[in-house]
């Protein structure tokens, strides 16, 4: 393997037939020769992070949702959050941008983001998982985009829409002809 994905994002593209990522956008936050790891960064489940963080904290109401990072390990929880500080040995996955799976960090995170309106945080349950190889097969079918992430994409307002302005922005990126006005008359 010759360069790694991580702090990619894979949007899937109409030749993916898998249904666990019809119109997934996936940040992928390892890949390396021995496979790659990701998390569907635009679906919200309808489980609130106060209900699945229930007996470890006491939240608000408006702490957010979890998200379905994806189809393996669907029991396990993995915090995405842009706080170094609160967890100094993690290296960034894109500037700004840190992954937690411990206690620790999910502790320090969430009662950081009390006092600190700057800390931002999306809890996910469960990722996605690729052996080695693996998303390069996918990649080199045309199953994926591959976009750079940045810190809109991940802790979009609105997530719903993540994948449509994705698929807007490699056609955008791809695009052959230049634009052209929507009266011919200005050409």
């Amino acid at each position: 393997m010759s360069a790694t994905l991580r702090g990619h994002i894979l949007v899937a593209t109409s030749r993916l037939k898998d249904p666990n990522f019809f119109k997934a956008a996936v940040l992928l936050v390892e890949h390396n020769d021995e496979g790659a790891m990701g998390l569907v960064i635009n679906r919200p489940s309808s489980v609130s992070v106060q209900s699945a963080l229930a007996g470890h904290f006491e939240l608000d109401d408006d702490t957010g949702t979890v998200y379905l990072g994806g189809p393996v390990e669907t029991s396990a929880l993995f915090i995405l959050h842009n706080s170094q500080e609160l967890d100094p040995e993690e290296t960034p996955i894109i500037r700004d941008l840190f992954i937690g799976s411990c206690s620790d960090v999910f502790e320090s995170v969430i009662r950081g983001s009390l006092v600190d309106d700057l800390i931002r945080f999306r809890i996910f349950s469960g990722c996605a998982g690729w052996s080695a190889g693996q998303l390069e097969e996918e990649l080199a079918r045309g199953d994926w985009f591959v976009v750079r992430a940045t810190l809109e994409n991940v802790f979009a307002d609105n997530p719903y829409a993540v994948w449509e302005e994705l698929i807007e922005h490699v056609h955008r990126a791809n695009r052959l002809l230049p634009n052209h006005p929507d009266n011919p008359e200005w050409n």
